[in-house]
């Protein structure tokens, strides 16, 4: 394991930080968890060597990269808490008000925001029926009120969330419910809470770098030991950390170097990505507020659901990872796909934890799939010849 730039490894970083660091130690702990995780692999040669061009690269992608660009019809929704939760509709399939089409619902994951489905809604959006969010206290929607008045985060909150959403915008016809780690978590959460739903609307479910549970047995590619000792004291520095915002988040600019790098290593598995593509992930990460991953970190080891899954069987579904996903390892989708049979896995080589940024044509083909799938299965005759292009 690649030691820290004072000699001391990543994990010892970590244990110093609970009980307060030096301005360096805060950057790395604040951009660890903000990766949901760990400093494990990097080279501290590459923090150094060819910083300014880094720079510059950053600058000129910043001023012409189109990603996240797209935007469709917004609207607010208020979450059960009241918490005004950002939406957006997109695609044609609006225009024609045909209710018995389906309507493809897009969560998203953990620091990231509805933007983070760049592609997809780049590719879907001819002839189909899309509803974007941002999870509360992410992207555009508001922070958190039932957080801010001292209740704590929690996942089932989101399943709320979700049902507002579509209670709002899409109150009839055949659903399609597409998840990215947190969001597939959301999913669930929603399946939990109302499994006469998926029996009665859901045509179709889509579960992309996400668990059931046992998050708490995720490594984040530490060995053993460490992952054991990150894992207990990690709760206790979010705390710290997001009680001390203005200073985190100096730090973290101050430290964007690093941030960079774990970024890269934590959302992506191949070396060959674009550019662009990563500095965009990098902006949607940066987006996110400290005292925001201090209030959902915590919800991870609690999500358990498992048993949820049963509203899911049955339906057409896709589950999707990476082979190089550190946060939400292959084997936690395979572990879900045992419990549904009729599932599709499909294990992407060397893809990591983004992987629809990363590997967007592959996530677009299987979605058309899946809706191909989906409209079969609910009647709703075939999708649009864009989306059987893709399939």
């Amino acid at each position: 394991m690649t030691g820290t730039p004072d000699g001391s490894s990543p994990v010892t970083a970590v244990a110093k930080a609970a009980g307060g660091v030096s301005r360096a130690g805060v950057i790395g702990i604040s951009v660890g968890v903000l990766a949901a995780g760990a400093a494990a692999g990097v080279a501290i040669e590459r923090l150094t060597v060819g910083r300014a061009t880094r720079r510059r690269a950053r600058a000129e992608l910043d001023a012409g990269a189109p990603y996240g660009s797209l935007r469709g019809r917004p609207l607010t929704v208020a979450a059960p808490d009241g918490t005004e939760l950002y939406v957006e509709l997109d695609g044609t399939g609006w225009e024609s008000g045909d209710e018995d089409q389906l309507t493809v619902v897009f969560c998203h994951g953990y620091c990231l925001n509805q933007d983070s489905w760049h592609f997809q809604r780049a590719a879907l959006r001819e002839g189909l029926r899309l509803v974007f969010w941002d999870q509360r206290s992410h992207g555009r929607s508001e922070r958190s009120r039932s957080y801010l008045a001292g209740e704590p985060a929690s996942i089932d909150q989101l399943g709320g969330d979700l049902e507002a959403v579509l209670d709002a915008v899409a109150p009839s016809g055949p659903l399609v419910l597409v998840g990215h780690s947190m969001g597939g978590m959301t999913v669930m959460a929603l399946a939990d809470r109302r499994p006469d739903l998926f029996r009665e609307r859901v045509a179709g479910v889509a579960l992309i770098g996400t668990l059931a549970g046992d998050w708490n047995e995720v490594s984040l590619g530490l060995p053993k030991a460490g992952a054991k000792l990150f894992k207990k004291v990690a709760p206790g520095v979010v705390r710290l950390l997001g009680r001390q915002v203005e200073l985190v988040e100096a730090t973290r600019r101050l430290g964007s170097e690093v941030a960079a790098v774990f970024y890269r290593r934590f959302s992506f598995g191949g070396k060959d990505v674009d550019p662009g593509v990563v500095r965009f992930a990098e902006q949607l990460l940066d987006a996110t507020p400290i005292d925001v991953v201090a209030e959902f970190y915590p919800v991870f080891g609690a999500h358990e659901k498992y048993a949820a899954l049963a509203a899911v069987r049955g339906l057409p579904a896709l589950i999707l990872a990476g082979t190089k996903d550190l946060l939400t390892p292959a084997a936690h989708s395979e572990a879900m796909a045992e419990r549904l049979p009729e599932a599709e896995l499909v294990v992407v080589e060397g893809a990591g934890h983004l992987v629809m940024l990363e590997r967007p044509e592959l996530v677009d083909h299987e979605l058309a799939v899946l809706l191909r799938r989906a409209a079969a299965f609910c009647g709703a005759g075939e999708p649009p010849a864009s989306v059987l292009d893709l399939a």
